[in-house]
């Protein structure tokens, strides 16, 4: 049998990317407050890694929805507004546009409420099936389908705001 201490050590060593990326969708766009949840996730699952069944993956995912959702829900802010300097009004092209338009994403799954946030970060970050993100997050297929759809219609509704604003 493999030692839980080298499996959870290579776990992070491999996947703390692509996590960090989950996290920072989760919270928002904010890279400290994802950095923070990223950490206390791990923490806390270093210390239950022997009794993890069915993989460290699914349950740190579904660990970090559940920690950033309890977050949202103690700190009742938002993220913060960056200044990008005006680059959209400069013209941004090529690369920097994308740039501005995964940081738009960002901030607006931010204002997303948190369980619909966590739906989207896991289906379409992650790329999570429907079944899958419904394990992670202890929900039926059909809250998945419902909370995508209604979470992809308000994010295109509060990116269209922005732009407006």
């Amino acid at each position: 049998m493999s030692d839980p201490d080298d499996e959870f050590t290579e776990f992070v060593a491999h996947r703390s990317p692509a996590l960090l990326r989950t996290a920072y969708l989760l919270c928002g766009g904010d890279r400290a407050a994802a950095e923070d949840l990223l950490q206390d996730v791990l923490e806390r699952a270093y210390g239950k890694r022997r009794r993890i069944r069915g993989g460290l993956e699914p349950y740190v995912r579904a660990a970090l929805a559940n920690a950033s959702a309890n977050r949202w829900r103690t700190r009742s802010r938002r993220v913060r507004e960056a200044p990008l300097d005006h680059a959209e009004d400069q013209g941004v092209h090529g690369h920097e546009s994308g740039v501005l338009d995964r940081d738009q994403v960002a901030r607006a799954l931010g204002d997303l409420p948190a369980r619909m946030r966590a739906v989207l970060v896991l289906r379409y970050f992650d790329d999570l099936s429907e079944a899958d993100t419904a394990a992670a997050l202890g929900c039926s297929t059909g809250t998945v389908k419902s909370q995508t759809s209604r979470g992809l219609e308000r994010l295109r509704t509060l990116i269209r705001e922005k732009e407006r604003a």
